[in-house]
């Protein structure tokens, strides 16, 4: 007789000192809610898109709705979700309103990721 594999363990034992070490570890609970937002907002591929464009530097939002062929009203949603996360920044020079990264660590991210995924 085979005896069927599974992928939980069949006797619930932890290593104490282990498990309190990396329970110890982990970054606090609003920084970790922070991460998930800001991976949630990279779940969208527009928005992905709009970072990827302004890592060649500061662009304004008529420059990002041509690139990605959208409304300036729908990339400036997406703006407003990335500014609030701390993602790009604004600034408006008279009647135009400017974009750029906030920092390049989130570039790092995505470059990672693809990477990660063999492009």
């Amino acid at each position: 007789m085979v005896k069927k594999q599974t992928d939980v363990c069949e006797l619930f034992c932890y290593n104490k000192a282990k498990v309190d070490m990396l329970k110890k570890s982990l970054p606090p609970s609003d920084k970790l809610t922070k991460l998930a937002e800001i991976f949630k907002v990279l779940g969208d591929t527009t928005r992905v898109k709009i970072l990827l464009s302004l890592s060649g530097g500061e662009l304004c939002v008529c420059d990002i709705a041509h690139i990605l062929g959208l409304s300036i009203s729908a990339v400036s949603h997406q703006l407003r979700l990335l500014r609030g996360l701390g993602l790009v920044k604004y600034r408006s020079e008279g009647k135009m309103a400017f974009y750029a990264l906030d920092n390049g660590h989130i570039i790092k991210l995505i470059n990672e990721g693809i990477r990660h995924i063999g492009k």
